[in-house]
């Protein structure tokens, strides 16, 4: 079963939100990176570039396949990690921690609790076997 820590936010498109007070983290699910398996590359948005809620941002790509990643709000990017560019295997051996993909400012504060929590992630996970 993947982990779902219960601290951050969910898309129904597998990405997660962590509000740091005010600036959203954002980055793949568990669930996400087992299925896609051994990352090999990412494309991650410039700092500076306004996203929109559903919209592609980013991409990753596995010995699998590759995947759009999709801002999970309105806002603007304002960092990127770095580290993914050489080391893109973060994402698969911390999605949650060094994995993270990129951080933004969201259009509107306080948005990130509309997302899904843990336990509705949770549910989309089952219901989608």
């Amino acid at each position: 079963m993947s982990q779902v820590p219960s601290n951050l936010r969910y898309t129904k498109s597998h990405e997660w939100v962590r509000d740091d007070q005010g600036v959203l983290t954002v980055g793949i699910t568990d669930h996400a990176q087992d299925l896609m398996g051994d990352m090999v590359f990412i494309d991650l948005p410039k700092v500076g570039t306004a996203v929109v809620a559903g919209k592609e941002c980013a991409a990753v790509e596995s010995v699998k396949a590759a995947s759009d990643v999709y801002a999970p709000l309105d806002g603007e990017v304002t960092e990127v990690n770095g580290n993914l560019a050489g080391g893109p295997e973060a994402i698969n051996r911390d999605p949650y921690g060094a994995g993270w993909l990129f951080k933004m400012k969201p259009a509107k504060p306080g948005a990130a609790a509309g997302l899904m929590d843990a336990r509705a992630y949770e549910d989309l996970l089952a219901a989608e076997g």
